[in-house]
């Protein structure tokens, strides 16, 4: 269920090893996005392709 955290908390989660996936406009990413994230846009957000690149033992933070 997703939930709105702060700046600190996702600093926290990623200090933990959380996943940080970026679901902005490709431009916007190829532009600037956080050090480490993965880009998947909104369209792709399946289970298939979630599957393969999410480890689903990790904690994950959509921006």
């Amino acid at each position: 269920m997703p939930t709105d955290i702060s700046r600190e908390r996702v600093q926290e989660l990623v200090a933990e090893g959380a996943q940080l996936v970026d679901v902005r406009p490709d431009a916007e990413f190829q532009g600037q996005h956080i050090a480490g994230a993965i880009f998947l846009p909104p369209k792709s957000l399946d289970a298939a392709a979630t599957a393969s690149t999410l480890d689903r033992n990790r904690a994950v933070v959509v921006y």
